[in-house]
């Protein structure tokens, strides 16, 4: 890590264990040989083009046909991932959820009570919105790790990072709002989902809640013991820019209009006050109502025009990628289905699975899946109308099945260094400083998970 960063003293090399000497070792793998998301998007567009020719006998006009009249079929979705990305990031820098953090972070003590804050924190923002999670897991480490000056400042971010891991089995999840939303692109296959089903399920939940309570012991456990070792934070990461511009008398009359608290704040109480009408008259927590209730909640927590437009140019970097990528798992998607390659590999998922297996191999492969689609709405796109054809060829849940995607999808975002870039971005860290961490993290909830998608399809009712 760089000396700009971090405060660090050094005087003797310390063995690893061979814990940390797994997680170097991946950590290496993963950046020598992982391109950018984009690199990989545009490759699994030549793979799909290859198997449809060979394996889905079409020819290449039917393909091209096939890629370019579906390259925009998730365009309203792909904007909806976007407006859950951005809106989290905007509640995440609104002043009153800044003071909150910086209240919360003055509790921790020590080390273990510092990263159970952390985890917990995260995790609970992370299951609420997941931009929100993300976001606010880094600050509220940030501050902790300022406050706490014993805490290791890489295991602190890492602990955020490592909270994020329940966000699938969430209320802002990609995929289970996915399939609760009127007119979802596999409405025909499996129908209207409910949250009770999935997010809702008590399985989930008890797996949501043991994750996060169990974390913070296991993350403690590799907290460097030797205080020379310790990594602090510089507290220059977190200084912020106080300038100001003119005074209000010397302001332009469009500009003090624009700086107006009343604005913001009339636009969020409209907002809100629908907000309240559509749930309390029985409307369904989906994609379009929980984008537009976080966005409300931004435009009255900022208050002034000017700071929340200034917030949303900040947030609109973190969400470039899905924007470019979005179409090409359309593309992809509509390959698939086209040349009939969906119908192949579902034959092959119903072979080797039985009705209670297909949660956990669905599971395993969508984290697989994962580290080359690193996003869940893109990944479902893809692995979303093979897994649910087998779920109906085997007559296994179709929910649990769909689920069993998302989990996975979070799963393996602790090898997938896709998500930890805004994260790095923030704590003015090297993905080698955090990821030897949430590598072990990988390890455990996997065994938590794996166990939680068996017991799942046991007491989900069969068709």
């Amino acid at each position: 890590m760089s000396q700009t960063s971090s405060t660090k003293v050094r005087e003797q090399p310390e063995k690893r264990g061979v814990m940390l000497t797994l997680a170097d070792f991946f950590s290496k793998v993963v950046q020598r040989y992982l391109p950018d998301p984009l690199a990989i998007a545009i490759i699994l567009t030549i793979l799909s083009v290859v198997l449809a020719l060979t394996v889905g006998r079409s020819n290449p006009l039917e393909i091209i046909e096939y890629w370019g009249g579906g390259f925009w079929d998730l365009l309203a979705f792909g904007m909806q991932v976007v407006l859950i990305i951005l809106t989290g990031f905007l509640l995440a820098k609104t002043p009153v959820v800044d003071k909150l953090l910086t209240r919360l972070a003055r509790l921790p003590k020590g080390n273990l009570s510092a990263i159970v804050l952390i985890v917990i924190l995260t995790g609970v923002a992370s299951w609420l919105q997941w931009g929100f999670g993300l976001i606010i897991g880094t600050i509220i480490a940030q501050k902790v790790a300022a406050n706490v000056r014993t805490l290791h400042y890489p295991l602190a971010i890492a602990s955020a990072y490592s909270g994020f891991v329940v966000y699938g089995m969430g209320i802002s999840a990609t995929i289970p709002l996915l399939i609760n939303t009127e007119g979802h692109y596999l409405q025909e296959q499996m129908g209207i989902v409910g949250l009770e089903q999935t997010v809702f399920h008590p399985v989930i939940l008890i797996t949501t809640l043991f994750t996060l309570v169990s974390m913070p012991f296991v993350l403690a456990l590799m907290h460097p013991k030797n205080p020379d070792k310790v990594v602090l934070i510089d507290p220059k990461v977190l200084e912020i820019d106080k300038s100001t511009g003119l005074d209000s008398a010397d302001k332009p009359f469009g500009q003090r209009i624009n700086e107006s608290p009343v604005l913001g704040i009339a636009a969020g109480l409209l907002g809100l006050s629908y907000s309240v009408v559509y749930f309390v008259g029985g409307g369904s927590i989906d994609l379009n109502s929980v984008n537009f209730l976080f966005l409300m909640l931004a435009f009255l927590l900022f208050g002034r025009p000017s700071n929340f437009i200034a917030a949303v140019a900040e947030g609109v970097k973190t969400v470039g990628g899905v924007i470019v990528q979005y179409p090409f798992y359309a593309g992809i998607m509509a390959i698939l289905v086209g040349s009939g390659l969906v119908v192949t590999f579902s034959e092959i998922f119903a072979a080797i699975s039985s009705p209670l297996t297909l949660p956990l191999f669905t599971f395993l492969s969508a984290g697989a899946i994962n580290l080359l689609v690193p996003s869940g709405g893109g990944q479902f796109a893809v692995q979303g109308p093979v897994v649910i054809e087998a779920a109906h060829a085997i007559d296994a849940n179709a929910a649990a099945t769909a689920m069993a995607v998302s989990v996975g999808d979070q799963w393996t975002n602790m090898l997938q260094p896709f998500f930890l870039l805004p994260v790095l971005a923030l704590s003015k860290l090297k993905l080698t400083d955090v990821l030897g961490y949430t590598i072990m993290m990988l390890f455990y909830t996997g065994i938590i998970f794996s166990v939680s998608m068996l017991v799942y399809a046991w007491v989900m009712p069969l068709p």
